[in-house]
């Protein structure tokens, strides 16, 4: 997990600014074996199924900021790191115990959470920054580079939500309707131009001193502008394709429900042929 993103406090004032010292992650201590770091990362994808954490710096520092100039590499379950989990919009339906279609993705989903570091211990071997804050911009230049153009990896979930806008307007029997086509035909579009602007910036890469590849700045930056925008645009879209039924679903317990149930299927069919409950999914 690459664990960049601080809590910032007060966004005008830098790391050794703020009345708290803890909104950066910053070295509090050293001794013969190594450092010791408090503070927090927010908004970590992945971090608790990740086997190792590297701490960065998230913004340029100056002479002042240098016990906030640290990178290091420290095991997801090391002593004195707490995770608060992230929380999403419907996530207790899953409480309800109806099964696996209020899931999502039920066994490949993501999470976020926020990593509270109180004086986690970092050897000296897994340091690779310790005080050299004249380099903390080009870390982050360079990790935002590469992040950036990975976001190419949004227009997979593209794909999926366009496919799956494309079988619901089959279901409601409305698949050849010309602004149905208008606006698949326009998620295919949005999808494909994050896509492009990802792989352009790889293949403008250009080879460094070291022999390491950096992919084009500008179009990694096109590529996260491009994500910003056109995924909410795609899920308009789809929303306005599946109908309202897309938000006031009733839950999957209320469809296993012995006198709901049967109301449920009688209502929400499609057109003849489809099974109710593939519509629902």
């Amino acid at each position: 997990g690459g664990a960049m993103t601080d809590p910032k406090g007060d966004r005008s004032k830098g790391p050794s600014e703020q009345d708290d010292p803890d909104l950066f992650t910053r070295i509090v201590d050293s001794d013969e074996k190594g450092v010791y770091v408090s503070g927090a990362k927010a908004r970590q994808t992945g971090c608790i199924n990740s086997h190792w954490i590297i701490l960065m710096p998230t913004i340029r520092l100056t002479q002042n900021d240098k016990e906030y100039a640290i990178v290091g590499a420290i095991p997801a379950d090391v002593k004195g790191l707490t995770y608060i989990y992230g929380r999403q919009s419907c996530d207790t339906r899953v409480m309800e115990g109806g099964g696996d279609i209020d899931l999502g993705n039920a066994k490949f989903g993501g999470q976020e959470a926020m990593m509270i570091l109180d004086r986690v211990f970092i050897p000296w071997d897994k340091l690779f920054m310790n005080g050299e804050f004249e380099f903390a911009s080009m870390l982050v230049e360079r990790f935002t580079c590469y992040h950036r153009r990975s976001y190419v990896c949004k227009t997979g979930l593209g794909d999926v939500l366009i496919g799956a806008a494309a079988t619901i307007a089959d279901y409601n029997g409305v698949p050849n309707v010309s602004h149905i086509k208008d606006k698949i035909i326009e998620m295919t579009h949005l999808n494909e131009t994050i896509f492009a602007a990802g792989i352009a910036s790889s293949h403008q890469g250009h080879k460094m001193k070291s022999g390491v590849y950096l992919n084009d700045d500008m179009l990694a930056q096109v590529c996260k502008h491009n994500v910003t925008r056109f995924p909410y645009e795609i899920s308009r879209l789809a929303q306005d394709i599946a109908g309202g039924l897309m938000v006031t679903l009733p839950s999957e317990k209320d469809f296993r429900h012995p006198e709901a149930g049967p109301m449920l299927k009688k209502y929400l069919v499609g057109r003849k042929g489809v099974d109710v409950e593939n519509r629902m999914r």
